[in-house]
């Protein structure tokens, strides 16, 4: 009788939720855009520019940012998102093989000549894309991944909207409409370059090429085609290194680019839209990266600190294992002394099952003389479910067998 009370006592205290305490050790983080103060006189006569910092997507200046503007083939940025797209999710390969059909054959305008019926593969096109601008190679890849091009461009909008480009609308892949119903901004494209750029950085092994062939193998033979970079700031002495991205013109565009550069750890993105001049777009975009280049300052946190599993109440663990949502920049345009920025880890206070894998369980938080400059959420890396009547007897079980 006595070893029986003992245990319906100790199964009654295992039935008691635990309680655990909120640890804060003395960390911070954060990832609020900063503002700037006011718009610096760069003197540029684009009707419209944005400059971005790339890892924070914090715009540094800009100018009639969100005009709806015809964006000509700086387009084929979000063609080659959807491209790189399904590569990293396996639905297609560099070396697939795509066959050209009599209507991506027809587009006018920037093309490589591809022939109805010629075949090239995923890289290849992608190559036509970045350097030449081949409406055709665009047209070929969209009828490749979405069956047609209405359907790729259907799928364009989706993307653009996931991505918030509230002031953008494709009708086709490439840009070479005049359809006041295509347009975008100077800061959508530069939220686009983002995303490519970032999630996808292999593009820069295309972006910075400037002069290659493909062979085109059709009925009539065999011959070799010359592609040119059609972004001449590859070719500019500047102070950074240019790493793309696309270039746009069209009588309605008139002339776009959205550069791209990295110099001491710092990746920026510069978007003109709507030059008068061929050439007036390089070097304003040129003078928006040395303007950057200048005047920004990036904090990345590259040691974050190591996360211990946390105490958690009624699972069938007593915690679980956590991890960052991500990492931490920070960009800075007034000279701030990174030095003294402090980090605080707060965690949800008394956390209980059931926990799955990517709840937010706390937060790490950033500050600089008392202002937060942004956080990083923490996860919970596992779940973990909530103990049932059979995993508390089991425990007690255990515990009597030890």
């Amino acid at each position: 009788m006595k070893r029986l009370l003992s245990l319906l006592l100790s199964l009654s205290i295992l039935l008691t939720p635990f309680r655990c305490y909120a640890l804060t050790p003395a960390i911070s983080y954060s990832a609020e855009v900063q503002e700037t103060d006011s718009e610096p006189e760069l003197g540029l006569t684009a009707k419209a520019f944005c400059l971005m910092e790339a890892s924070t997507g914090q715009i540094i200046c800009s100018s009639n940012e969100t005009e709806q503007l015809s964006p000509a083939s700086i387009t084929k940025i979000m063609t080659l998102i959807l491209i790189f797209d399904a590569i990293h999710a396996g639905k297609i390969s560099l070396s697939d093989q795509v066959t050209t059909s009599a209507y991506a054959k027809s587009m006018g305008g920037s093309q490589v000549y591809l022939e109805e019926g010629e075949v090239q593969t995923v890289e290849t096109l992608i190559k036509c894309i970045i350097i030449a601008s081949g409406n055709d190679a665009s047209v070929a890849m969209a009828e490749h991944l979405a069956g047609s091009e209405s359907e790729f461009v259907r799928q364009m909008n989706e993307r653009a909207a996931g991505l918030g480009m509230e002031n953008t609308n494709f009708v086709d892949c490439c840009g070479l409409t005049e359809d006041p119903a295509h347009y975008s901004s100077a800061q959508d494209v530069a939220i686009m370059s983002r995303e490519l750029i970032t999630k996808y950085p292999e593009i820069t092994q295309y972006s910075t090429i400037w002069m290659d062939t493909i062979t085109h193998t059709t009925d009539k033979g065999s011959s070799e085609f010359g592609l040119s970079n059609t972004n001449k700031l590859l070719k500019m002495n500047t102070a950074f290194e240019v790493t793309g991205l696309k270039t746009g013109s069209t009588s309605a565009a008139k002339y776009c680019v959205s550069a791209t550069a990295r110099k001491d750890g710092i990746e920026l993105i510069a978007v003109i839209m709507a030059s008068d001049n061929y050439k007036l777009r390089f070097s304003e975009a040129a003078t928006l990266l040395n303007y950057g280049y200048a005047n920004c300052k990036l904090y990345t946190d590259t040691d974050m600190p190591q996360l211990s599993p946390l105490p958690i109440s009624s699972g069938v663990s007593e915690q679980v294992e956590l991890t960052y949502e991500g990492a931490f920049s920070y960009l800075s345009t007034t000279g701030e002394d990174f030095s003294v920025i402090e980090r605080t880890i707060n965690y949800t206070e008394n956390p209980s099952a059931p926990v799955n894998e990517g709840d937010i369980l706390g937060t790490l938080t950033y500050t600089l003389n008392g202002k937060e400059l942004g956080r990083v959420n923490i996860l919970a890396a596992e779940s973990v479910r909530r103990a049932g009547y059979v995993d508390y007897l089991k425990r007690l079980l255990e515990s009597f067998c030890v």
